[in-house]
């Protein structure tokens, strides 16, 4: 009857370790949560190294994932953060035990959600003498959301991991 129970835990923790495998890469993505020269809708246009000084200050982990710019919705945590030739790179988990993450999840696999948009604090901005477009030089950046549309249209998911790499566009 013991030797059962062993047999039975042993299968059971099998089963578990499969399962951990199958979903370890789930809910993990990446895209551009801001991009270089690019005026958003609201006027700003973001300057190569905006961003240089709060990632090394603050690093990913301390940057939060929230859901529509909800602070009360975190859904996961940023793996990595950094500047690319191309603007601020990101890559995420979505923690799958909250549901607002996985109800996030199940609409980014169906492409109804693809926005990313940063939370930040203006730290050196210059203003453009015509057509009042603001340079932002420098920003303390300290959140990035999910969202359904973002102040900067081009900032997306660009890939998410559900059983596989899938490209969105």
């Amino acid at each position: 009857m013991i030797e059962r129970k062993i047999v039975g835990t042993r299968a059971l923790a099998m089963r578990d370790a499969k399962s951990s495998l199958r979903t370890q890469g789930e809910g993990l993505f990446e895209g551009y949560a801001s991009l270089f020269g690019i005026v958003d809708l609201g006027g700003d246009e973001m300057a190569p190294g905006a961003f240089r000084r709060t990632l090394e200050r603050r690093g990913a982990p301390n940057i939060r994932m929230l859901w529509q710019h909800d602070p009360s919705m975190p859904i996961g945590t940023w793996l990595s953060i950094a500047e690319d030739g191309r603007g601020l790179k990101v890559k995420g988990r979505l923690n799958l035990a909250v549901a607002r993450a996985r109800e996030a999840f199940a609409l980014m696999r169906e492409g109804a959600i693809d926005g990313l948009s940063i939370g930040f604090r203006v730290k050196t901005a210059r203003k453009a003498a015509t057509g009042g477009i603001r340079r932002l030089i420098e920003v303390d950046l300290w959140e990035v959301s999910l969202v359904t549309f973002p102040m900067l249209p081009q900032a997306r998911v660009t890939s998410l991991k559900a059983h596989e790499l899938q490209n969105f566009h």
